[in-house]
């Protein structure tokens, strides 16, 4: 029973299509919201009814209305660090496009800052179908590092990258990967992984990092372009470079501060090699599973829980073959994390892996039985039917992310149409009874918008454009939404609490600028929000719901990315049209950044003679004031200026 059933509602929300996925109530026409939660779903009369006077009410207008999108699978404490540094190329159609927004960025990046692509996009999304060369780097970036991430697969550094990092004929070859020299053995600036991608992360590494309160912007406006895209919620995956609780301290502070704007469950990642069982025993003893609340609680355990099982899925290369000792690594572990009932989560790409894995799985459980942990493997593109009916009987899970929509082109070069066919084979698993969702697996290799993945599962196309599944391997819409939905609940053991649009559960919904169900499948891709509530709040408006929208500061330093770009497919620059328009908008920024001075630790472009360059601090100061940017008096500075 609702305990807040006959209470006046916070919120009212009327005259849409709502999309439950409620099977006993699959579609209604408005809802009632209370203390962050549904109080009522159905007819509109009916709720319209139960308005008081402190009541809002939004009138939808006849839009199709979905549940919060949950990605199983994204880096987004790690991501939400960097966001504000990153040139985002997801979604960018042409090269020349990209090189002229990398060209634009150069010209307002101040030293020793770098320009950064960090994953996200595949060179089968441009026209051009290839990466820029390293000479065309060097043409548009003389002085300023530009490093690119492909992928898992390889990096590309500039001249003046390569200086920054200091990679001479003098660097050894680093384990798992490649330097690629000229003649006289000096660096190209074309880092290879093979297919350990550590060379790739160690060399983006080094380049600098934002201050804290930057970094704690960074994350808002991260979470922003998501709830831009409609997620809601999500699970982190941990991630190298990523150690507990250090790098926890951005996300730990916006939530204590009720600053999160998406719902997050957290895996940790081990961070060393041959030491991993001492970091579980370590993590066992100090953090509780599940501990924290609907915004941000404990998960468990992965991706990442050996070094020694961990196979990188770079296609272009050889499947690598897992040492012997990865059984006996991963039943340590597995049994600190079993004996303390934490789940855990497995990168997987190979089947070969995943059946070791299964050994080892199988082997513990006859010791603790594993019921009632929602453990699973991530990835899973080869997994074997022998393996989906031993994940099922152990009670497990397989999370999908669309890293071949991104990958398909080099998976098909190497192993073969017939191969790439069921990659992984979603509705075989689902037909199977096993706990399946969907996810990015983002930032790095897949882009974070959820709309490519729901269109890599509903079409089977990569975002080159191949046709990579038959008909029989692809999801109809109703299906591909609970997979990412109500399906992810599992994951995050928070079944019945969210994923649907039903009274009781979490009040987490979007409204698409575009009808789901009934628009072109060569749309989906392309869909955005106008419309996220996340506990019954507006998190994200736009259109017709701008008006309701409290975005963020904006994104510092002052140069970022984001301030011109936005995010996916460079959205930023929607008002700019055609290249003339594009070419004027440099021109201005370029003159604009022409004077710039020397900029103190946090490297923008202005201070001011109050706080200097901590404008952060000045804008999320309590100020008895609706507009901190606008109302200059208030602050006695000239952050309002930045």
């Amino acid at each position: 029973m609702n305990a807040n059933a006959n209470a006046t509602p916070d919120l009212i929300l009327h005259r849409g299509l709502f999309t439950t996925l409620d099977r006993s109530n699959p579609h209604a026409e408005a809802v009632a919201i209370k203390d962050g939660r549904f109080t009522h779903v159905g007819r509109a009369d009916e709720i319209m009814a139960l308005a008081g006077p402190a009541t809002r009410v939004i009138d939808l207008g006849g839009r199709r209305v979905l549940p919060g999108l949950i990605d199983n699978h994204l880096h987004i404490i790690r991501g939400g660090l960097n966001f504000n540094l990153e040139l985002r190329w997801d979604g960018v159609r042409s090269l020349a496009d990209a090189m002229a927004m990398l060209k634009a960025q150069v010209a307002v990046t101040p030293a020793p800052q770098w320009v950064r692509v960090v994953g996200g996009f595949s060179e089968h999304q441009f026209a051009e179908k290839r990466l820029p060369t390293l000479e065309e780097l060097n043409a548009v970036a003389p002085d300023t590092p530009v490093f690119i991430l492909h992928l898992y697969d390889r990096a590309l550094l500039n001249g003046a990258a390569l200086r920054a990092v200091g990679y001479t004929r003098d660097t050894p070859e680093p384990p798992g990967g490649q330097i690629l020299r000229d003649g006289a053995g000096n660096p190209t600036g074309l880092l290879l992984a093979k297919p350990n991608a550590s060379i790739l992360y160690a060399t983006l590494a080094k380049g600098p990092k934002l201050p804290m309160e930057y970094q704690i912007n960074s994350t808002r406006h991260f979470m922003r372009e998501l709830n831009r895209l409609g997620v809601t919620g999500a699970i982190d995956a941990g991630g190298g470079f990523q150690n507990y609780p250090e790098d926890y301290q951005v996300i730990e502070q916006l939530a204590e501060a009720k600053q999160l704007t998406v719902r997050l469950a957290y895996n940790l990642f081990t961070q060393k090699p041959q030491q991993e069982k001492e970091d579980f025993l370590n993590w066992t003893r100090n953090s509780t599973y599940q501990q924290g609340d609907d915004y941000f609680r404990h998960n468990g355990a992965g991706e990442m829980l050996t070094f020694s099982a961990a196979d990188f899925e770079d296609f272009r290369q050889p499947r690598p073959d897992m040492p012997a000792n990865m059984e006996d690594d991963l039943d340590g572990v597995i049994r600190v994390l079993a004996q303390n009932r934490w789940p855990w989560r497995m990168h997987a790409t190979y089947d070969e892996t995943i059946s070791r894995a299964l050994d080892v799985f199988e082997r513990v459980n006859q010791d603790i039985p594993l019921a009632g942990l929602n453990w699973f493997f991530d990835h899973a593109e080869t997994i074997s039917g022998r393996s989906i009916e031993r994940i099922a009987a152990l009670g497990g899970g397989v999370a999908v992310q669309h890293r071949m929509a991104y990958q398909g082109e080099y998976f098909v070069e190497r192993y073969g149409h017939g191969a790439a066919e069921a990659t992984p084979p979603v509705a075989k698993m689902l037909a199977s009874g096993v706990k399946v969702s969907a996810g990015t697996d983002a930032t790095r290799v897949a882009s974070y918008n959820p709309w490519v993945s729901l269109a890599w599962l509903i079409t089977g196309k990569t975002v080159g454009g191949m046709q990579l599944y038959p008909r029989a391997n692809c999801l109809d819409r109703e299906t591909a939404l609970r997979m990412w939905t109500e399906n992810t609940t599992w994951f995050s053991n928070e079944v019945g609490k969210k994923g649907r649009i039903e009274a009781g559960q979490l009040a987490d919904l979007i409204v698409p600028d575009r009808d789901f169900f009934a628009c072109a499948e060569s749309e989906i891709a392309d869909t955005s929000a106008l419309l996220t509530i996340v506990g019954g709040k507006v998190v994200y408006g736009a259109g017709p719901f701008a008006g309701l929208d409290q975005p963020p500061p904006p994104a510092m330093p002052d140069w970022s990315p984001v301030r011109r770009y936005g995010g996916y497919a460079g959205w930023g620059l929607a008002p700019a049209k055609g290249a003339a328009a594009r070419r004027e908008q440099q021109k201005a920024q370029e003159q604009a950044q022409a004077k710039r001075r020397q900029q103190g630790a946090c490297g923008c472009a202005h201070q001011c003679n109050l706080h200097g360059h901590q404008h952060a601090t000045a804008w999320t100061s309590s100020l008895p004031v609706s507009d901190l940017k606008g109302f200059w008096g208030a602050l006695g500075c000239a952050c309002w200026a930045v």
